[in-house]
C-alpha cells in the first residue's frame, strides 16, 4: 500500500515538471517591452513636437493634437484626402508614440481649398518672369543656329557638286535643316536645364512619324523609288519605253510619277513605285533595232523562191542594215497558208519603225504579187447536210493576165515607189516631248550625265 503510494506520488510529480506544462507557462507572459513609467511630461513633448512639425507645413493649420499615454488623437479638417493621410506618415515618425487616433476630416471650405492653388500659379508665374531672361537667351541661340543651318543649306555649289541632281540636292538641303534645328532645340534646352524634355519630344516625333508612315505609306514608297530611279536612271528623256504594257516616250520623271507619251498623243502616268519594280522595255537605248513581218503563202507554194524573194525584197530596202543581216524562215502552218516571217534591222535615229515595218511589209506583198506567189484568203468549208460540201472562198489563183516575173524584176517593181522613210512619224511626238520639258524643267529628275543602268 505504501509502495503504491509512493508511485502516484512519482507520476503527479513528473507531470508537474513535463515540457508541455513549462510551455504553457512561458505562452502566458508579454512579448514586447512595456515601459511602465509614463508621465505628463513625455505627452506633453510629444505633443509639442507634433505640433512643431505641423506648424512648418502649409493645410494643417486647424489640426489639434492631444497625447495620451503615447496615444495621439488629431483632429480637425485638412485641406484633402492626401493630405490627411499624411498625418499618419508624420506622426508616426515621432518618438514616444504608440499609436495614432487619425479623426481629421477633409474641409469642404471653398476658399481654403482655392488658396493653395493660387499660391501655386503665383509662385508658377513668379517662376516664369525669373526664367525670362534665361528663355530668351535659350531662343536666340536655337535662332542663331537655325539660321545657319538655313543659309549653308541654300548654298547651290557644294549640294550640287556633291548630288547626281536637282532632286538629291534638295533632300541634301532638307537633311541640313532638319539636323540643324534639332542641334539648335538640344542647345535651347540645355541652357534651360531641361535637357530630359528632349527624349519626351523624340518619343512623341517618333510616334507621330510612325504613324504618319503608316498613313502615307504608298507616298513614301513612290519618294523612294523617285531617289532610286534618280540615281541609276534606266531612260532619258524622249526614250521610247513600256512599262507594265504601257508604251510611249518620255517627258519627265517627278517625285510621285513618271510621265509618259503615248503615240496617239496621250499622257500616261506611272508611280514610281510601279516603275521601280516593273519590267522596263527601253527601245531607244540600243540604236539597232529588229522588225519583223509576216507572210502567208499557199501550202502548193515554192517555198524556197518565196523565202528568196522576201529576203532579197528586205534587204534591198535602203534603210535596211546589212549587219546584222536580214533573216527569214517558216513560223508555223497556219488554217490556209504557210506563214513565213522576215526579219530586218534599222537605226532607230535615223529610221521610224512603224513605217520602216509598214514599207516592208508593202513591198513584200508587191514583190510577191507581181512573182506570181500565191497570198490565199481564209477557206471555210460548209459540209451540208446530204453530205455535200461548198467552199466559201474565192479561188486565190492569178489572173491569166498576170505574168510572174524573175525575182529582180519584182524587186524592182517593189522597190520603184520607195520614199522617204526617215523618221518622219516621230517628229510631232518629239515636238510635243520637247514643249511639255521646257514648260517643266525644273520638276524633272531626269539627268544627262546620271549613271545608266
Amino acid at each position: 500500500m505504501k509502495l503504491f503510494a509512493r508511485l502516484l506520488l512519482l507520476i503527479c510529480l513528473c507531470g508537474a515538471v513535463s515540457p508541455e506544462g513549462s510551455i504553457a507557462q512561458e505562452s502566458g507572459q508579454p512579448s514586447g517591452t512595456i515601459a511602465v513609467e509614463d508621465s505628463a511630461e513625455t505627452d506633453a513633448a510629444i505633443a509639442t513636437r507634433i505640433r512643431e512639425i505641423l506648424g512648418q507645413l502649409d493645410g494643417f493649420e486647424d489640426v489639434t493634437v492631444t497625447v495620451s499615454s503615447g496615444i495621439v488623437t488629431l483632429r480637425g479638417t485638412a485641406i484633402d484626402g492626401m493630405a490627411v493621410a499624411r498625418l499618419n506618415e508624420l506622426v508616426g515618425r515621432v518618438e514616444g508614440v504608440v499609436t495614432i487616433e487619425n479623426k481629421v476630416q477633409e474641409t469642404t471650405d471653398v476658399a481654403r481649398r482655392l488658396d493653395p492653388a493660387v499660391e501655386r500659379f503665383r509662385l508658377r508665374f513668379e517662376q516664369f518672369v525669373n526664367y525670362l531672361p534665361l528663355a530668351a537667351i535659350a531662343l536666340g541661340a536655337f535662332a542663331v543656329v537655325v539660321l545657319a543651318g538655313f543659309a549653308l543649306a541654300r548654298l547651290d555649289r557644294p549640294w550640287s557638286r556633291f548630288a547626281p541632281n536637282a532632286f538629291i540636292a534638295d533632300i541634301y538641303r532638307q537633311l541640313i535643316r532638319v539636323a540643324f534645328v534639332i542641334a539648335g532645340l538640344v542647345i535651347a534646352l540645355d541652357i534651360l536645364n531641361a535637357t530630359a524634355l528632349l527624349s519626351t519630344i523624340l518619343g512623341a516625333a517618333g510616334i507621330i512619324g510612325l504613324a504618319i508612315g503608316f498613313a502615307v505609306r504608298d507616298t513614301v514608297e513612290n519618294f523612294i523609288a523617285s531617289i532610286m530611279l534618280s540615281i541609276r536612271q534606266p531612260f532619258r528623256p524622249n526614250d521610247t519605253v513600256e512599262i507594265e504594257g504601257d508604251q510611249g516616250k518620255v517627258i519627265r520623271l517627278t517625285s510621285r510619277a513618271t510621265i509618259l507619251l503615248s503615240f496617239d498623243g496621250n499622257h500616261i502616268r506611272i508611280p514610281n513605285a510601279t516603275v521601280f519594280k516593273s519590267r522596263i522595255v527601253n527601245f531607244t537605248r540600243n540604236d539597232e533595232r529588229r522588225f519583223v513581218i509576216d507572210l502567208g503563202v499557199a501550202f502548193d507554194s515554192d517555198l524556197n523562191r518565196a523565202q528568196d524573194l522576201a529576203l532579197q525584197t528586205v534587204a534591198a530596202l535602203p534603210f535596211v542594215l546589212e549587219d546584222p543581216a536580214p533573216a527569214v524562215w517558216i513560223e508555223k502552218m497556219g488554217d490556209s497558208a504557210v506563214i513565213l516571217n522576215v526579219a530586218g534591222w534599222i537605226l532607230q535615229h535615223k529610221t521610224s519603225y512603224a513605217k520602216a515595218r509598214s514599207e516592208a511589209w508593202r513591198s513584200c506583198l508587191t514583190a510577191f504579187d507581181h512573182a506570181g506567189i500565191v497570198m490565199p484568203e481564209t477557206t471555210i468549208r460548209i459540209v451540208g447536210l446530204d453530205g455535200g460540201s461548198e467552199s466559201s472562198a474565192e479561188d486565190a489563183t492569178p489572173s491569166p493576165d498576170k505574168r510572174p516575173r524573175s525575182n529582180a524584176e519584182a524587186i524592182a517593181v517593189a522597190t520603184q515607189s520607195l520614199g522617204d522613210v526617215a523618221a518622219e512619224m516621230d517628229r510631232e511626238l518629239n515636238r510635243i516631248v520637247a514643249s511639255e520639258r521646257a514648260e517643266k524643267q525644273d520638276n524633272d529628275l531626269l539627268h544627262k550625265n546620271a549613271p545608266e543602268e
